[in-house]
């Protein structure tokens, strides 16, 4: 996916390609994650759309629900759903930080070798 530490550095346009495709793949992790806590949301806690939306965002975010939660199938999801989305945030800031690391990384390489 990245270039062998033995080529040379990536040029400007390629590397800002790169990172729009991990902008967009990361833009895809979250909103399948939000579909997912809407989803949710509506069908196991009954709120309706809006709420849902509300919810599984400040979920995402890490900031925690605003509805309480007085189903058992909602208190299920909620309890599934918050841990899901700290992993996707994990994930999400892997993909959007992995190419800057790798440049830098492959940068420092080339310049340990006397190379540009």
């Amino acid at each position: 996916m990245f270039e062998h530490h033995l080529e040379p550095l990536l040029p400007k346009e390629l590397f800002a390609r790169r990172m729009l495709r991990h902008l967009g793949l990361a833009a895809a992790i979250i909103g399948g994650g939000l579909g997912v806590g809407v989803l949710g949301y509506h069908f196991c806690e009954q709120l309706d759309w809006l709420d849902s939306l509300l919810n599984a965002s400040m979920i995402l975010s890490g900031m925690g629900p605003v509805n309480p939660i007085q189903h058992t199938a909602g208190k299920w999801f909620a309890s599934f759903y918050a841990l899901f989305s700290g992993v996707a945030f994990i994930i999400t800031v892997g993909v959007l930080f992995a190419p800057l690391v790798h440049r830098f990384l492959h940068k420092f390489h080339l310049e340990s070798r006397g190379e540009r």
